[in-house]
């Protein structure tokens, strides 16, 4: 039987070198994101996304990012989560993507804000029927007796009234201040580039791993 402690990948697929680096670091996200769409990655979008509960204790889940930009990035999901009241307690997040087929992994500190009404109602429109029912009958992060339970819930949903979009779910914008970039390299001595934002002006630096 294999032992964890023997457990070991040596990275050489990559190198992150300050001559390649952008000034901004969505630009390079962007690269790297394009790269995961053609690198048969699964579910490139799915980041880890942290918050901290009012015990100051810290969350993590996986989420999927639905868009981004120089302004942020988003997810959507039901306000009244676990998740949801916790942003609302401590807008400060932290996000992680790891596309290991690439050796790669990026790191997203920043705050988050909801987006807005028209915006989350736009996308919510474009999620299948299924999707859009299940933000419907799910409490999201309530207890629930069974499976079963949950199951009677879709059965009840009256599929011939029209899907609206609930009051609770919605979309949430991260604008970034920190964003680090890992690229994997051999003997552990990885590349690791930091961006910081000051004085809305991004600089960057490296890592020691």
């Amino acid at each position: 039987m294999l032992s964890i402690k023997n457990l070991r990948e040596n990275y050489s697929k990559g190198q992150l070198l300050e001559k390649d680096i952008p000034a901004h670091p969505v630009d390079l996200f962007d690269a790297w994101f394009q790269l995961s769409l053609s690198s048969a990655v699964k579910e490139p979008n799915a980041m880890v996304l942290s918050t901290v509960n009012a015990k100051n204790q810290p969350r993590s889940r996986v989420v999927l990012l639905k868009d981004y930009s120089k302004d942020g990035f988003v997810f959507y999901t039901n306000y009244e989560s676990d998740k949801g009241v916790e942003i609302e307690n401590n807008p400060n997040v932290c996000l992680n993507f790891l596309w290991l087929e690439m050796e790669k992994q990026v790191r997203i500190e920043g705050v988050a804000t909801k987006v807005s009404e028209h915006e989350s109602t736009e996308y919510f429109n474009s999620r299948p029927d299924g999707s859009k029912i299940g933000a419907i009958i799910s409490n999201q992060s309530k207890p629930i007796m069974s499976r079963e339970e949950l199951n009677k819930r879709l059965s009840d949903f009256d599929i011939t009234s029209p899907i609206v979009k609930p009051k609770h779910w919605g979309g949430y914008i991260i604008k970034p201040n920190v964003i680090e970039f890992w690229q994997g390299r051999a003997n552990r001595l990885h590349d690791r580039i930091e961006y910081i934002l000051v004085n809305d002006q991004w600089g960057f630096h490296r890592l020691q791993p």
